[in-house]
């Protein structure tokens, strides 16, 4: 592995800076926030202003924001982005660290279809596929994705005389009480499903947002009953939102924190 470039760094960790605030900074800015010499600063933002990386403010002279070329670049990124594809990545990276089976799901309609998964090696592990539907209602990923939907489109989809299907004897089947586990969810940004849609199965699973800040999917964490407990659900939960937020930024999310 080479050795990193102090310049490019330099100018990197410029660029990096107009991510908060509102967007604008001067050159004293920089050498303050970053503690690098005068010249050295006014060099770099000549160079990223000649190169359209950064662009003089209207009517505030001596003040930056970023330009266009950080834009088309972004945009192509996006242009490559393949959800199913950084999902099973960071799936992977997720069940490596647990030892159980992972899932990335989308919500269509009222189910949900599994878009990346990785197994367990245990030989006791859930059975699933990637492609799978299931009610939503019955799912962690499910329950999750529906927790994120707006009232009334929530409303539109389950309405208040929908018959929700059971697979097990602990399925939510009244929409009601579906409203009140939801309104839980969003309350603790996680959602946890126990023997809901396999009964020998509980999961955890988290949001995973794109870069408007829109929930586009949930990552979840399938455990066995014979290995699930209450003080593994908070290192699951923990894990789980761990997971769903590296997806996150690699769909271009950028937290808030």
């Amino acid at each position: 592995m080479g050795r990193l470039v102090p310049a490019v760094t330099r100018a990197l960790d410029i660029l990096e800076l107009f991510l908060d605030g509102d967007g604008t900074l001067s050159a004293p800015d920089i050498v303050r926030r970053l503690q690098l010499p005068r010249t050295t600063v006014h060099e770099l933002v000549t160079t990223l202003a000649a190169r359209k990386y950064l662009v003089p403010v209207a009517g505030q002279p001596g003040r930056y924001r970023l330009g266009v070329r950080p834009y088309q670049l972004g945009a192509r990124y996006a242009e490559h982005l393949d959800l199913a594809a950084e999902g099973q990545q960071v799936a992977r990276s997720v069940a490596e660290t647990c030892d159980e089976t992972v899932h990335v799901a989308i919500l269509e309609d009222t189910d949900v279809i599994y878009i990346a998964k990785v197994d367990s090696t245990h030989a006791v592990r859930m059975v699933s596929a990637a492609g799978r539907r299931l009610p939503a209602h019955c799912t962690s990923v499910g329950k999750m994705l529906l927790a994120s939907l707006p009232e009334r489109e929530l409303a539109a989809r389950i309405p208040d005389d929908a018959e929700l299907v059971a697979m097990t004897p602990n399925s939510i089947t009244d929409p009601a009480a579906l409203r009140e586990a939801l309104a839980e969810i969003r309350a603790r940004g996680v959602a946890v499903e126990s023997r809901e849609s396999n009964p020998d199965v509980s999961c955890v699973a988290a949001p995973v947002r794109d870069r408007t800040g829109q929930v586009v999917a949930a990552l979840s964490i399938s455990v066995p009953m014979i290995r699930w407990s209450e003080e593994r659900l908070a290192e699951l939960e923990q894990l789980a939102a761990k997971g769903a937020a590296e997806l996150s930024e690699r769909l271009g999310h950028r937290s808030a924190a």
